[in-house]
Formats: C-alpha cells, structure tokens, sequence
C-alpha cells in the first residue's frame, strides 16, 4: 500500500501532466493553423467530450469544440490565449486566462470593426485517461461586445 508521500506525489504528476496538456490545448488555439487545433484536439480531447457552456451548435464533443473555435478564428484571426493563473486538484484544471484578437470577421451578428478585443474567460476542464472529458466555460461576452460598439460602456 503506497504511503501517503507517495499518493501525494503521484496525484502531483497527474495534476501536472493535465496542466501541459490545458497548456498544449491553449497553445494550439493561440496558434491561428486550423490543422495544429484539430490535430490537437484529436489528441487530448476525448471524442466524447461534454461541453457544459451553453452554445449555438447542434454538434456534439469534439465537433462542437472544433466549430467553436473556427467560429472564432473567422472573427478573430489573431485570437490568442494567455493564461493568467492555473489551478489543478484532482482530475480539474482551472485557467483564468486573457484573450486578445481583432475582430476581422463576422462575430455574433456583428459586421467586422477592425477593433481589437481583450478579455477574461475562465476554463474548468476535467480529465479522464490523460484525456480532456468535460469541460465549463465562463466568457466576458458583455465586454467583447462592448469593445466591439455593441452595447454602451
């Protein structure tokens, strides 16, 4: 029976091989190369993964993270993720990151401006197998659209 050093160390390593693989998957978004996200996805993502954040897809797991993503490269082709704190514990990581982008494209009905974005989002993922399995998203959407003239300051 493993001591309790040893327990702690090991969920140590599992914590710190989910928070490379949130790293990769941050890295792969902030890249822009379409074949880099999906490669990437396919391979730290479950195929089965359950978004939690409501979205306006009709797609399931990783169809729905991938057409997340084109939707927002076509708005924000320079769309970068920088993570701000990262916190693991368990099978969870936790990033509260900045992400930065000029809208460039269509973006929530909105016709593009040429302005660029910055803000907050907050990420919970939960592993399974190595694998991001499930994950919940909290999104500034109120001052995206406030940067972009949507709504007043």
């Amino acid at each position: 029976m493993p001591t309790v050093a040893e327990s702690n160390a090991a969920e140590r390593t599992v914590a710190e091989r989910n928070k490379e693989t949130i790293r990769r998957f941050h890295d792969a978004v902030s890249s822009g190369d379409p074949e880099i996200i999906s490669t990437t996805i396919d391979e730290i993502v479950d195929p089965d993964v359950l978004i939690r954040t409501p979205l306006p897809v009709s797609t399931t797991g990783v169809e729905t993270l991938k057409e997340v993503l084109v939707a927002l490269h076509r708005a924000f082709p320079d769309l970068h993720v920088e993570i701000e704190d990262m916190i693991a514990e368990g099978d969870k990581v936790v990033t509260r990151n900045t992400c930065t982008g000029t809208h460039r494209g269509e973006y929530m009905g909105l016709a593009p401006t040429g302005k660029p974005v910055t803000y907050q989002e907050i990420l919970v993922a939960r592993f399974a197998d190595g694998r991001i399995a499930e994950t919940w998203a909290v999104v500034d959407v109120l001052s995206q659209m406030r940067q972009l003239g949507a709504f007043p300051a």
